[in-house]
Protein backbone atom coordinates (compact mmCIF):
# COMPACT_ATOMS: atom_id res chain seq x y z
CA UNK A 1 0.00 0.00 0.00
CA UNK A 2 1.33 3.39 -1.01
CA UNK A 3 0.27 6.46 1.01
CA UNK A 4 0.11 10.07 -0.09
CA UNK A 5 0.39 12.46 2.85
CA UNK A 6 -1.22 15.83 2.13
CA UNK A 7 -0.39 18.81 4.34
CA UNK A 8 -2.00 22.22 3.69
CA UNK A 9 0.16 25.08 4.92
CA UNK A 10 -0.36 28.74 5.63
CA UNK A 11 2.45 30.84 7.16
CA UNK A 12 3.85 28.06 9.35
CA UNK A 13 7.39 27.15 8.22
CA UNK A 14 8.58 26.17 11.70
CA UNK A 15 5.64 23.85 12.29
CA UNK A 16 6.04 22.05 8.97
CA UNK A 17 9.72 21.55 9.75
CA UNK A 18 8.85 19.73 12.98
CA UNK A 19 6.18 17.64 11.25
CA UNK A 20 8.45 16.64 8.35
CA UNK A 21 11.20 15.68 10.77
CA UNK A 22 8.86 13.16 12.44
CA UNK A 23 7.98 11.69 9.03
CA UNK A 24 11.64 10.90 8.34
CA UNK A 25 11.51 8.41 11.23
CA UNK A 26 8.53 6.38 9.95
CA UNK A 27 9.09 2.63 10.12
CA UNK A 28 6.93 2.16 7.01
CA UNK A 29 8.47 4.01 4.09
CA UNK A 30 6.07 3.51 1.17
CA UNK A 31 4.73 7.05 1.09
CA UNK A 32 5.08 10.47 -0.50
CA UNK A 33 4.53 13.88 1.07
CA UNK A 34 2.72 16.74 -0.64
CA UNK A 35 3.00 20.17 0.98
CA UNK A 36 0.43 22.63 -0.37
CA UNK A 37 1.44 26.23 0.31
CA UNK A 38 -1.91 28.03 0.37
CA UNK A 39 -0.92 31.59 -0.54
CA UNK A 40 1.46 32.06 2.40
CA UNK A 41 3.48 35.24 2.89
CA UNK A 42 5.95 33.47 5.16
CA UNK A 43 6.49 30.40 3.00
CA UNK A 44 8.25 27.12 3.73
CA UNK A 45 10.00 26.60 0.41
CA UNK A 46 13.48 26.45 1.95
CA UNK A 47 12.32 24.19 4.76
CA UNK A 48 10.71 21.71 2.38
CA UNK A 49 13.76 21.79 0.11
CA UNK A 50 15.93 20.68 3.03
CA UNK A 51 14.03 17.37 3.11
CA UNK A 52 14.47 16.56 -0.59
CA UNK A 53 17.06 13.85 0.16
CA UNK A 54 15.19 12.51 3.19
CA UNK A 55 11.62 12.14 1.91
CA UNK A 56 9.74 11.65 -1.34
CA UNK A 57 8.44 15.19 -1.03
CA UNK A 58 6.63 17.56 -3.39
CA UNK A 59 5.99 21.26 -2.85
CA UNK A 60 3.17 23.19 -4.50
CA UNK A 61 2.17 26.84 -4.25
CA UNK A 62 -1.36 28.07 -4.94
CA UNK A 63 -3.48 31.18 -4.22
CA UNK A 64 -5.06 31.29 -0.78
CA UNK A 65 -8.44 29.55 -0.66
CA UNK A 66 -8.41 27.83 2.73
CA UNK A 67 -7.43 24.41 3.97
CA UNK A 68 -10.28 22.44 2.40
CA UNK A 69 -9.47 23.42 -1.17
CA UNK A 70 -5.73 23.15 -0.48
CA UNK A 71 -6.31 19.50 0.42
CA UNK A 72 -8.33 19.01 -2.77
CA UNK A 73 -5.36 20.39 -4.71
CA UNK A 74 -3.13 17.82 -3.04
CA UNK A 75 -5.56 14.99 -3.76
CA UNK A 76 -5.43 15.91 -7.44
CA UNK A 77 -1.62 15.62 -7.46
CA UNK A 78 -1.32 12.50 -5.27
CA UNK A 79 -0.10 9.13 -6.58
CA UNK A 80 -1.08 6.96 -3.61
CA UNK A 81 -3.71 4.29 -3.09
CA UNK A 82 -4.69 6.01 0.14
CA UNK A 83 -4.52 9.70 1.04
CA UNK A 84 -3.68 10.88 4.55
CA UNK A 85 -4.30 14.43 5.73
CA UNK A 86 -2.43 16.04 8.63
CA UNK A 87 -2.57 19.55 10.03
CA UNK A 88 0.81 21.26 9.96
CA UNK A 89 0.89 21.52 13.78
CA UNK A 90 1.00 17.73 14.30
CA UNK A 91 3.85 15.44 15.26
CA UNK A 92 3.61 11.87 13.95
CA UNK A 93 4.77 8.81 15.96
CA UNK A 94 7.28 6.66 14.09
CA UNK A 95 4.94 3.65 13.90
CA UNK A 96 1.92 5.63 12.65
CA UNK A 97 1.95 4.43 9.01
CA UNK A 98 2.69 0.85 10.04
CA UNK A 99 -0.29 0.99 12.40
CA UNK A 100 -2.61 2.34 9.69
CA UNK A 101 -1.37 -0.09 7.05
CA UNK A 102 -1.83 -3.13 9.30
CA UNK A 103 -5.29 -2.02 10.41
CA UNK A 104 -6.49 -1.38 6.86
CA UNK A 105 -5.30 -4.82 5.74
CA UNK A 106 -7.33 -6.45 8.53
CA UNK A 107 -10.37 -4.14 8.51
CA UNK A 108 -11.52 -2.57 5.27
CA UNK A 109 -12.15 1.15 5.69
CA UNK A 110 -12.79 3.63 2.90
CA UNK A 111 -11.96 6.45 5.29
CA UNK A 112 -10.61 6.62 8.81
CA UNK A 113 -9.73 9.01 11.56
CA UNK A 114 -7.40 8.77 14.54
CA UNK A 115 -7.17 10.37 17.98
CA UNK A 116 -4.75 13.00 19.19
CA UNK A 117 -2.84 13.67 22.38
CA UNK A 118 -0.10 15.75 23.98
CA UNK A 119 3.58 15.15 23.34
CA UNK A 120 6.12 15.26 26.16
CA UNK A 121 7.71 18.32 24.52
CA UNK A 122 4.52 20.39 24.72
CA UNK A 123 4.33 23.38 27.05
CA UNK A 124 2.02 23.20 30.10
CA UNK A 125 -0.54 25.38 28.28
CA UNK A 126 -0.45 23.12 25.22
CA UNK A 127 -0.91 20.06 27.42
CA UNK A 128 -3.84 21.73 29.18
CA UNK A 129 -5.42 22.62 25.84
CA UNK A 130 -4.89 19.05 24.64
CA UNK A 131 -6.58 17.81 27.80
CA UNK A 132 -9.62 20.04 27.33
CA UNK A 133 -9.96 18.96 23.69
CA UNK A 134 -9.98 15.25 24.59
CA UNK A 135 -11.57 15.25 28.05
CA UNK A 136 -14.80 13.36 28.86
CA UNK A 137 -15.83 16.43 30.91
CA UNK A 138 -15.95 18.65 27.81
CA UNK A 139 -17.14 18.14 24.24
CA UNK A 140 -13.69 16.62 23.66
CA UNK A 141 -15.10 13.39 25.03
CA UNK A 142 -16.95 12.68 21.78
CA UNK A 143 -13.91 13.05 19.52
CA UNK A 144 -11.53 10.21 18.65
CA UNK A 145 -13.30 7.96 21.10
CA UNK A 146 -14.47 4.37 20.74
CA UNK A 147 -17.64 5.31 22.62
CA UNK A 148 -18.38 8.41 20.56
CA UNK A 149 -21.91 9.67 20.11
CA UNK A 150 -23.56 8.80 16.78
CA UNK A 151 -21.60 8.33 13.56
CA UNK A 152 -17.86 8.76 13.75
CA UNK A 153 -16.69 11.78 11.77
CA UNK A 154 -12.91 11.93 11.18
CA UNK A 155 -11.30 15.33 11.71
CA UNK A 156 -8.78 16.53 9.18
CA UNK A 157 -5.87 16.94 11.58
CA UNK A 158 -5.62 13.12 11.36
CA UNK A 159 -7.70 11.62 8.57
CA UNK A 160 -7.33 9.20 5.68
CA UNK A 161 -9.42 8.42 2.59
CA UNK A 162 -9.09 5.96 -0.26
CA UNK A 163 -8.51 7.20 -3.79
CA UNK A 164 -12.02 5.95 -4.64
CA UNK A 165 -13.54 8.24 -1.99
CA UNK A 166 -11.77 11.23 -3.54
CA UNK A 167 -12.83 10.29 -7.08
CA UNK A 168 -16.48 9.72 -6.19
CA UNK A 169 -17.02 12.61 -3.77
CA UNK A 170 -14.83 15.29 -5.31
CA UNK A 171 -13.34 16.06 -1.91
CA UNK A 172 -14.21 19.14 0.10
CA UNK A 173 -17.02 21.41 -1.10
CA UNK A 174 -16.46 24.06 1.58
CA UNK A 175 -13.01 25.20 2.58
CA UNK A 176 -13.57 26.39 6.18
CA UNK A 177 -16.14 26.34 8.99
CA UNK A 178 -16.44 22.59 9.57
CA UNK A 179 -15.28 21.45 6.15
CA UNK A 180 -13.94 18.14 7.49
CA UNK A 181 -17.19 17.16 9.24
CA UNK A 182 -19.25 18.10 6.17
CA UNK A 183 -16.92 15.95 4.05
CA UNK A 184 -17.20 13.03 6.48
CA UNK A 185 -20.99 13.18 6.42
CA UNK A 186 -21.03 13.04 2.62
CA UNK A 187 -18.65 10.07 2.69
CA UNK A 188 -21.11 8.29 4.99
CA UNK A 189 -24.06 9.19 2.77
CA UNK A 190 -22.31 7.76 -0.29
CA UNK A 191 -22.22 4.38 1.47
CA UNK A 192 -18.49 4.28 2.20
CA UNK A 193 -17.26 2.66 5.39
CA UNK A 194 -15.66 5.00 7.93
CA UNK A 195 -14.02 3.99 11.18
CA UNK A 196 -11.73 5.03 13.99
CA UNK A 197 -8.24 3.52 14.15
CA UNK A 198 -7.67 3.88 17.92
CA UNK A 199 -3.90 3.42 17.78
CA UNK A 200 -3.33 5.81 14.85
CA UNK A 201 -2.57 8.65 17.23
CA UNK A 202 -0.89 11.95 16.47
CA UNK A 203 0.42 14.65 18.78
CA UNK A 204 -1.55 17.78 17.99
CA UNK A 205 -0.04 21.05 19.18
CA UNK A 206 -3.13 23.18 18.54
CA UNK A 207 -2.72 26.69 19.95
CA UNK A 208 0.16 27.88 22.13
CA UNK A 209 -1.76 30.47 24.18
CA UNK A 210 -5.25 30.91 25.54
CA UNK A 211 -6.10 33.95 23.40
CA UNK A 212 -5.60 32.10 20.11
CA UNK A 213 -7.31 29.04 21.61
CA UNK A 214 -10.40 31.16 22.37
CA UNK A 215 -10.47 32.41 18.76
CA UNK A 216 -10.12 28.88 17.40
CA UNK A 217 -12.95 27.47 19.53
CA UNK A 218 -15.21 30.42 18.75
CA UNK A 219 -14.66 29.52 15.09
CA UNK A 220 -15.50 25.87 15.83
CA UNK A 221 -18.79 26.91 17.44
CA UNK A 222 -19.73 28.85 14.33
CA UNK A 223 -18.69 25.89 12.18
CA UNK A 224 -21.25 23.64 13.86
CA UNK A 225 -24.05 25.92 12.62
CA UNK A 226 -22.49 25.92 9.15
CA UNK A 227 -22.70 22.12 9.13
CA UNK A 228 -26.33 22.37 10.28
CA UNK A 229 -27.12 24.47 7.20
CA UNK A 230 -25.97 21.55 5.02
CA UNK A 231 -27.28 18.70 7.18
CA UNK A 232 -29.96 19.78 9.73
CA UNK A 233 -30.26 16.27 11.17
CA UNK A 234 -26.60 16.36 12.24
CA UNK A 235 -27.24 18.97 14.95
CA UNK A 236 -27.47 16.88 18.14
CA UNK A 237 -28.36 17.75 21.71
CA UNK A 238 -24.71 17.37 22.77
CA UNK A 239 -23.75 20.25 20.46
CA UNK A 240 -25.85 22.60 22.61
CA UNK A 241 -23.86 21.74 25.75
CA UNK A 242 -21.27 24.55 25.43
CA UNK A 243 -24.05 27.09 24.80
CA UNK A 244 -25.91 25.78 27.86
CA UNK A 245 -22.72 26.03 29.90
CA UNK A 246 -22.20 29.63 28.74
CA UNK A 247 -25.77 30.64 29.57
CA UNK A 248 -25.45 28.98 33.00
CA UNK A 249 -22.26 30.98 33.57
CA UNK A 250 -23.97 34.25 32.64
CA UNK A 251 -26.87 33.41 34.94
CA UNK A 252 -24.46 32.60 37.76
CA UNK A 253 -22.76 35.98 37.40
CA UNK A 254 -26.13 37.76 37.45
CA UNK A 255 -27.54 35.97 40.51
CA UNK A 256 -24.29 36.64 42.40
CA UNK A 257 -24.36 40.33 41.49
CA UNK A 258 -27.98 40.53 42.64
CA UNK A 259 -27.10 38.50 45.75
CA UNK A 260 -30.02 36.15 45.32
CA UNK A 261 -30.21 33.54 48.09
CA UNK A 262 -30.02 30.54 45.71
CA UNK A 263 -26.79 31.77 44.09
CA UNK A 264 -24.97 29.07 46.06
CA UNK A 265 -26.65 26.41 43.90
CA UNK A 266 -25.11 27.91 40.76
CA UNK A 267 -21.75 28.36 42.48
CA UNK A 268 -21.78 24.76 43.71
CA UNK A 269 -22.23 23.48 40.15
CA UNK A 270 -19.07 25.22 38.95
CA UNK A 271 -17.13 24.23 42.06
CA UNK A 272 -17.92 20.54 41.58
CA UNK A 273 -17.42 20.68 37.82
CA UNK A 274 -14.01 22.33 37.97
CA UNK A 275 -12.87 20.03 40.78
CA UNK A 276 -13.71 17.04 38.58
CA UNK A 277 -11.63 18.53 35.76
CA UNK A 278 -8.76 19.34 38.12
CA UNK A 279 -8.45 15.85 39.60
CA UNK A 280 -9.02 14.08 36.30
CA UNK A 281 -6.34 16.16 34.57
CA UNK A 282 -3.99 15.69 37.53
CA UNK A 283 -4.41 11.91 37.30
CA UNK A 284 -3.66 11.94 33.57
CA UNK A 285 -0.86 14.52 33.42
CA UNK A 286 0.73 14.00 36.87
CA UNK A 287 1.05 17.77 37.25
CA UNK A 288 -0.78 20.16 39.57
CA UNK A 289 0.14 23.09 37.29
CA UNK A 290 -1.34 21.43 34.22
CA UNK A 291 -4.41 20.48 36.26
CA UNK A 292 -5.01 24.15 37.15
CA UNK A 293 -4.39 25.21 33.55
CA UNK A 294 -6.82 22.50 32.41
CA UNK A 295 -9.60 24.25 34.31
CA UNK A 296 -8.83 27.47 32.41
CA UNK A 297 -8.56 25.65 29.07
CA UNK A 298 -11.85 23.81 29.61
CA UNK A 299 -13.57 27.03 30.62
CA UNK A 300 -12.29 28.74 27.47
CA UNK A 301 -13.19 25.81 25.26
CA UNK A 302 -16.81 25.69 26.38
CA UNK A 303 -17.49 29.42 26.53
CA UNK A 304 -15.74 30.25 23.25
CA UNK A 305 -17.51 27.42 21.42
CA UNK A 306 -20.79 28.34 23.09
CA UNK A 307 -20.54 32.01 22.11
CA UNK A 308 -19.64 31.16 18.50
CA UNK A 309 -22.46 28.61 18.34
CA UNK A 310 -25.06 31.05 19.71
CA UNK A 311 -23.81 33.88 17.49
CA UNK A 312 -24.34 31.99 14.25
CA UNK A 313 -27.46 30.22 15.54
CA UNK A 314 -29.01 33.67 16.01
CA UNK A 315 -27.72 35.13 12.76
CA UNK A 316 -28.12 32.22 10.37
CA UNK A 317 -30.98 30.17 11.82
CA UNK A 318 -33.23 32.42 13.90
CA UNK A 319 -33.11 35.68 11.91
CA UNK A 320 -31.86 33.88 8.78
CA UNK A 321 -29.14 36.37 7.90
CA UNK A 322 -27.01 35.20 4.98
Amino acid sequence: MFFSIIIPLYNRPQEINELLYTLTAQTYTQFEVLVIEDGSVDDAKAVVASYTNKLDIHYYVKPNEGQGFARNYGFGKAKGDYFIVFDSDCLIPENYLDTVKNYLYEHHLDAYGGPDGAHASFTPIQRAISYSMTSPFTTGGIRGNKKGIGQFHPRSFNMGISREVWEKTGGYIITRLGEDIEFSIRIHKRGFKIGLIPDAKVYHKRRTNFTSFFKQLHFFGRARINIYKFFPSELKLVHFFPAGFTLWLITTIIVNLLRWPFAMVFNAFFAVYFLLIFFHSWSKNKSVKIAFLSIIASFIQLTAYGLGFMEDLWKRVIIKKS
